[in-house]
């Protein structure tokens, strides 16, 4: 006989916090998703475990955190999206050990962040910051002391990848040379040049641009020692991780005068809310551009990240596709028609696959297609049947001993 699917998308609730833009929404709706629930903000861990309880899927940005006590309460959670570049929020290792994958979008708002480092570039260089706080408080300071074109100069980019080689782009198109520093060999973009180390980079750059993600190696990157070795008169920016810089050591060389100026928008710790008070060495500095995490945040990023999560966050409810999890085998997939499909996450040890195929056998399942891909510590198969087959097959499969989740997809 058929079955019914697991989770039928009538029953499947998803939670979208952080004011998630409403085109995500609107793609789980055209899906045939109904129990969609927005909130505006991130909530508090007590709220947090008290709303996520009977939720099957939840969207996310940077403040909510998903970590143990929140994670143990989520007992219906199958699928995680976090609606921004990173995953930090995110306890990848709980996640993937109780078969839940986790989706983010790593290129959505590449644009807009290169923007922004250009911007803060001229803006810097040419002290417009200061020039207009000192206008708004009636002050007429016009000088060409201390400004200078961005044309010529040498823009520093380390990291080289989509965020990276976008700024090399526009960098260059502003008449500027790009030399970059990637631990990864990336190809360069028009005339960029690759250099063998960031010691070199900081001391030929007019401009550093720091595009690196969250590791134990990138935590204090520019060290006072680095910050040392760049160039006198140069412009370090910070759009990429909070722990990246010492911000105590950038202070004093800001206010020695061996840099000219800086542009932070991430930090170590930083406001949960817009209610609450922003701390920082940096604060009070002139020549200094404080922005509120805002790198991605333009209307067309938002949308397009919208877009990305909820249709990787589809595609895995719908068809069991994990292609661009993060924590998770990935796997690429598509329906299939007059057929049964079947996901089973386990843990990854020997013998899995033979028992989950034995079970098919005693069965009576005609198995037409079948998916495996492993990581270190768990597996994902997928298996499409013929569509008639004996309702105990689900509990067969939840049996097998390493068994994570089991579920009939449709």
């Amino acid at each position: 006989m058929a079955s019914k699917t697991s989770f039928p998308r009538d029953k499947i609730r998803i939670l979208l916090l952080e004011g998630i833009h409403e085109n995500a929404a609107r793609l789980f709706e055209r899906a045939g998703y109904t129990h969609i629930e927005l909130l505006p903000n991130a909530l508090p861990e007590e709220q947090l475990i008290k709303a996520i309880k009977q939720v099957h899927m939840v969207g996310v940005r940077s403040r909510t955190q998903l970590r143990g006590p929140v994670l143990d309460a989520a007992d219906k959670l199958m699928g995680i999206g976090c609606f921004c570049i990173g995953t930090n929020q995110v306890d990848l290792n709980i996640t993937r050990s109780r078969g839940i994958p986790v989706f983010n979008a790593p290129h959505s708002n590449t644009r807009s962040v290169a923007e922004l480092v250009m911007a803060e570039t001229i803006s810097l260089f040419r002290g417009l910051g200061d020039k207009s706080h000192a206008m708004h408080q009636g002050q007429w300071t016009k000088s060409a002391a201390g400004s200078h074109e961005v044309r010529g100069k040498t823009m520093g980019i380390v990291g080289y990848g989509h965020i990276g080689s976008q700024v090399s782009i526009l960098a260059e198109a502003f008449g500027m040379q790009v030399i970059y520093y990637d631990v990864v060999p990336k190809l360069a973009m028009g005339n960029a040049r690759s250099v063998e180390s960031l010691h070199e980079l900081l001391q030929e750059s007019d401009v550093v641009s720091l595009h690196v993600p969250q590791t134990p190696q990138s935590a204090n990157m520019l060290n006072a020692k680095a910050i040392r070795a760049m160039k006198e008169g140069s412009i370090l920016l910070n759009l990429s991780r909070g722990n990246v810089v010492d911000l105590n050591a950038l202070r004093e060389s800001l206010e020695n005068g061996h840099l000219l100026g800086a542009g932070v928008d991430v930090f170590p710790i930083e406001p949960a809310s817009n209610d609450q008070p922003f701390e920082s060495p940096l604060r009070g500095l002139p020549n200094v551009l404080l922005t509120p995490h805002i790198g991605g945040s333009t209307l067309e990023a938002q949308n397009n990240i919208g877009s990305e999560v909820a249709s990787k966050l589809v595609q895995y409810s719908d068809q069991g596709s994990t292609i661009g999890a993060v924590n998770f085998p990935n796997i690429s997939l598509t329906q299939q028609a007059g057929a049964h499909r079947l996901l089973h996450v386990h843990i990854n040890q020997p013998g899995v696959l033979r028992q989950i195929n034995r079970a098919f056998a005693e069965s009576s399942v005609n198995i037409l297609g079948q998916h495996l891909q492993t990581l270190s510590d768990i597996g994902y198969v997928v298996t499409d049947v013929a569509t008639e087959y004996s309702p105990d097959l689900h509990k067969k499969l939840v049996s097998i001993e390493g068994t994570i989740r089991c579920r009939i997809l449709y």
